[in-house]
């Protein structure tokens, strides 16, 4: 007959409850990781379009100017 696995251990010998332990931390880490990068992506972004300066009479001005050529 094969060997009955000890409570908690696979067939192997791999401590269930050890695997359990460092999926969840690598989960944790993960996690922090993808929230660090998201943060850093909308930093990028809001400096990058926060910088550009419009000039509020040009916009207009040229909004005119596709206006008429509609009509």
């Amino acid at each position: 007959m094969a060997k009955q696995p000890k409570q908690g251990k696979t067939a192997a010998g791999t401590d269930m409850n050890h695997v359990r332990q460092k999926n969840q931390q690598a989960a944790q880490q993960n996690a922090q990781q993808n929230a660090q990068q998201a943060a850093k992506g909308q930093n990028q972004y809001g400096t990058e379009f926060g910088a550009e300066q419009t000039d509020a009479q040009q916009v207009r001005q040229q909004n005119q100017k596709s206006q008429a050529k509609k009509k």
